[in-house]
């Protein structure tokens, strides 16, 4: 018990560790330049973060998706770009805007969406107390926002059940592998 404080102390400080993250610095110039122009997503992406009314932790999935104008930003990124704004003392319908504008502002492409889906313990272990409940957001810039069917092909993609049971082995009918 003697040295809780100091445990509590260093948990708080990794768990609000996106306050004094460096955007810039976490993505590293790692933009590429590519003849690319269709749909990059990086989906199931865990993230933990704590509520900023309750101190209780909320986590869950957030997907990301981008379609690049010339620029593409490398896949690692886009995890740690989630990371940052989940370190901090949070509401998930801001951390959903933030992630969307942050890589419309650093990537400039033709469109951003973000989900996310989060069970919310301030919900499950007090308050409501509904254990069997999450809640999802999204944001939806440019063409996402604008065109019905390409927002539709990403809630398709990142709802696709065989996705859920991927095997490296076995290539999913359908999509594009780099071993055909």
């Amino acid at each position: 018990m003697r040295d809780t404080p100091k445990r509590v102390e260093k948990a708080l400080r990794f768990l609000t560790s996106g306050y004094t993250t460096d955007v810039d610095a976490t993505l590293n110039n790692a933009l590429f330049s590519v003849d690319y122009n269709e749909m990059v997503i990086v989906r199931d992406i865990d993230f933990y973060s704590l509520c900023e009314h309750h101190l209780l932790p909320f986590f869950g999935k957030c997907h990301v998706a981008y379609i690049p104008q010339g620029r593409v930003l490398g896949l690692s990124k886009i995890p740690r770009l989630v990371d940052i704004f989940a370190r901090r003392l949070q509401i998930q319908e801001r951390m959903t805007n933030q992630i969307a504008e942050t890589l419309r502002a650093k990537v400039d492409p033709l469109g951003v969406a973000v989900v996310m889906e989060a069970t919310h313990l301030c919900m499950s272990m007090r308050g409501v107390e509904k254990q069997n409940s999450f809640a999802a957001t999204s944001a939806m810039l440019g063409v996402f926002r604008e065109d019905a069917r390409t927002r539709m092909e990403f809630l398709e993609l990142i709802k696709r059940p065989e996705l859920n049971t991927r095997s490296l082995a076995a290539p999913v009918p359908g999509l594009a592998c780099v071993t055909d």
